[in-house]
């Protein structure tokens, strides 16, 4: 039995890390949810994104509109599916995905995700700093940068109850945000005119940028269970925490965006120094100093989740090791300075290095995302044994688990004729004139892959059972 340690409520900060968390400490409900996403996405960064449709992709404002559309409310979805795996089994995300890949094989996609959590870490650093050099000059865009990333230090720190409680906050300044930014450009003639003057249309543009939105959405799938690991499991239903999670992703992903496709259109010079001639300085200034301030609150959830992916690593090889909230907060402030870092190498080129991070992002995410929900909801049905992924050599589903293993290293290969970045370009990429489908190809083989392999391990075993072990446990249990 692994070591638990006392966890008061009482207490500020978080007390818990990597372990099951028991049904008398569940609290929350779904529609907090709504709130944590939507304001995790309310950003300058998202806003950017939308700039990529005309500036990268070469839309124009009726394509660009359908594919930022089309993305998020596909992406969401495959996204939103995870949620309820919080609720079911009490557990972070990647501890939940040893059921398919065992304990040690898990730790491919756990080091892939810290890497990941970084890299956001400093997207949404560097549009953050540069937002609030444009406001106080006085202050450089490295100054600005620390100033951010301690402000989600604080936050990441406290933990989950604070992380929600600041999602709450910033999803009230957010939308107020985005209403006065939206009503200045659909009252501005001007930019609606310029905006509205350019329909043009690639299919190679257009499925880049839906593959963006999708990527988006996806690239949340690897902690979004992290946040609903609390929630009771008798009233956090799977539809409720689905919608909620999805309707607050997508919607929060979306209208910034969409908000960025006119801005990028529009607005000759970048969208940041751009914004003070659409919006006025005054509410420009107030805008991004709102906007930054969101940025504290997604910032605050990369670290937090790249804590818990740091003790999920070490915990595969000292089973035993939980560690309580002083090992916690050094480990939230470990990765602050490698995000830091890249922050501070990147800003000048900024959207060249963020484009090809998105692809990268979507080639290693979006077949581990296809066989976890292949195998929460077609294989095992959320059955998981929840004490096994605490335990040693990964209890009855192993260190490695073959078949997953396989069926993502097929899947990212089958990827690699289909992916167009900027350092390297497949040959059915190159074929198909830069258009990148290598995100459809990794999630449908993925899926189609592991479901397959799950069915022929069923049919090998005499009693029918699939491939990997199922075995029943209470899912309010703790390890």
């Amino acid at each position: 039995m692994l070591r638990q340690r006392p966890t008061s409520p009482a207490r500020f900060i978080e007390g818990r890390t990597i372990d099951a968390v028991p049904e008398d400490e569940r609290h929350g409900r779904p529609r907090d949810l709504f709130a944590l996403w939507f304001a995790a996405n309310i950003s300058p960064l998202t806003l950017v994104s939308g700039t990529l449709a005309p500036v990268v992709f070469g839309l124009g404002l009726w394509p660009g509109i359908a594919a930022v559309l089309l993305g998020n409310l596909a992406g969401g979805f495959l996204m939103a599916l995870h949620a309820a795996q919080g609720p079911r089994l009490g557990v972070p995300q990647l501890i939940q995905s040893r059921g398919q890949f065992g304990s040690h094989g898990a730790l491919l996609v756990t080091v892939l995700v810290v890497f990941m959590y970084a890299g956001w870490f400093a997207s949404n650093l560097v549009i953050a700093g540069q937002a609030l050099h444009q406001v106080v000059p006085a202050l450089s865009v490295p100054a600005w940068l620390v100033v951010c990333a301690a402000a989600g230090l604080v936050v990441a720190t406290v933990g989950h109850d604070l992380i929600h409680r600041v999602g709450r906050w910033a999803t009230v300044l957010a939308l107020l945000l985005l209403a006065l930014s939206a009503v200045r450009v659909l009252t501005a003639p001007d930019v609606l005119q310029r905006a509205a003057g350019n329909n043009d249309f690639s299919l190679t543009g257009f499925v880049g940028m839906a593959a963006t939105g999708v990527l988006l959405q996806i690239a949340y799938a690897p902690y979004v269970s992290d946040y609903t690991r609390y929630m009771p499991s008798d009233t956090a239903g799977r539809r409720a925490t689905l919608w909620c999670t999805y309707w607050g992703c997508v919607l929060g992903s979306a209208l910034p965006m969409l908000l960025g496709v006119v801005m990028g259109l529009a607005v000759a010079d970048d969208t940041i120094s751009g914004l003070a001639a659409v919006l006025g300085s005054t509410l420009s200034a107030v805008v991004l100093f709102g906007f930054a301030a969101v940025v504290v609150h997604i910032n605050s959830m990369n670290l937090y989740g790249t804590a818990l992916c740091l003790v999920t690593a070490v915990q595969t090889f000292r089973h035993r090791w939980l560690p309580g909230r002083a090992i916690r907060a050094l480990l939230v402030a470990a990765p602050l300075a490698a995000g830091l870092t890249m922050a501070l190498a990147f800003q000048d080129s900024f959207l060249a290095s963020y484009t090809d991070f998105l692809s990268v992002l979507q080639y290693v995410l979006i077949p581990w995302t296809a066989i976890n929900l292949v195998d929460f909801y077609l294989v095992r049905r959320g059955t998981y044994d929840v004490a096994s992924f605490f335990a040693p050599a990964g209890g009855v589903y192993g260190r490695f688990r073959t078949p997953a293993l396989l069926v993502y290293a097929a899947s990212f290969a089958l990827q690699i004729p289909f992916m167009h970045t900027s350092a390297y370009t497949g040959p059915v990429a190159h074929a198909l004139g830069g258009t990148d489908l290598a995100w459809a190809v990794g999630l449908t083989s993925a899926a189609a892959g592991y479901w397959a392999a799950a069915r022929l391990g069923a049919r090998r075993r005499p009693d029918g059972a699939p491939a990997a072990p199922a075995v029943t446990a209470d899912p309010r249990s703790t390890p």
